[in-house]
């Protein structure tokens, strides 16, 4: 069992910059893929970024097409967290954000339904 925490959301103006957290705890966090998805008002939740779990490599990361060169997904085994870099924001990228962690490999890591847990998510509004 794996419990998430998000943190970091808030209102920021249009090219600006936030970093989200996603705090772990429980199971051994460093062996679960993270992903990160979004949820606007009215729409279905969308990926936004992974980090995937390989034994004895440094995680394969994976962006969607809209946020790559502006997001950066990482992680701190040793903090158990995993941050997500947001720049450039833009009015677009308004959502709630959602971190999720599953340790299957060989799944899906742009499918919410591969995921197992999931945070309660924190608010991003970027204001034009």
């Amino acid at each position: 069992q794996v419990q998430l925490v998000e943190s970091g959301g808030g209102l920021v103006q249009t090219g600006g910059s936030l970093r989200l957290s996603c705090a772990a705890s429980g199971d051994t966090f460093s062996r679960y893929s993270v992903g990160w998805f979004r949820q606007a008002p009215g729409k279905e939740r969308q990926f936004v970024a992974a980090i995937e779990w390989l034994p004895g490599e440094t995680g394969e990361t994976y962006y969607a097409d809209s946020v790559k060169g502006r997001f950066t997904i990482s992680r701190d085994n040793a903090k158990t967290t995993v941050y997500l870099q947001m720049n450039s924001l833009s009015p677009e990228d308004t959502a709630g954000y959602y971190c999720a962690a599953q340790m299957r490999r060989f799944v899906d890591l742009t499918n919410p339904l591969s995921y197992t847990y999931w945070g309660q998510g924190t608010q991003v509004t970027v204001s034009s």
